[in-house]
């Protein structure tokens, strides 16, 4: 399964980015092949709709979960509607999260927030 998490440098070992649309990079990870590749975000520099156009950024990366602290509620119906799962991180690195995403210790993220329209990002 690919599983994408938002982070700020191309470490698997950097914690989970706490935003979200705004993130400057994703991880893609596969949980059966261990593989992983970091991905631009370019709806990082976006005016609006940052949370949006990266929502629509995992759709196309073909990634079938996501571990996020938050997402927006116009983020989240794109993510809805392509079926990707919305998991909420917990404190720790990108590779801890992994293990527990894989582990089945991550619960589904539930509060989705009305977004940060016309802020300008919200870390």
């Amino acid at each position: 399964m690919k599983v994408i998490v938002p982070v700020e440098s191309k470490s698997l070992d950097a914690p989970v980015c706490p935003s979200f649309g705004r993130t400057p990079l994703f991880v893609l990870f596969d949980t059966e092949s261990g593989n992983h590749e970091f991905i631009d975000n370019s709806a990082a520099s976006s005016q609006g709709g940052a949370g949006i156009k990266a929502a629509q950024m995992l759709v196309d990366s073909g990634a079938e979960a996501l571990i996020t602290y938050r997402c927006g509620e116009n983020a989240a119906e794109v993510l809805n509607a392509a079926n990707i799962k919305m998991f909420k991180a917990q404190d720790g690195s990108i590779a801890v999260n992994i293990a527990k995403y894989k582990d089945g210790k991550l619960s589904l993220l539930t509060e989705i927030h009305p977004g940060f329209h016309n802020h300008g990002g919200g870390k």
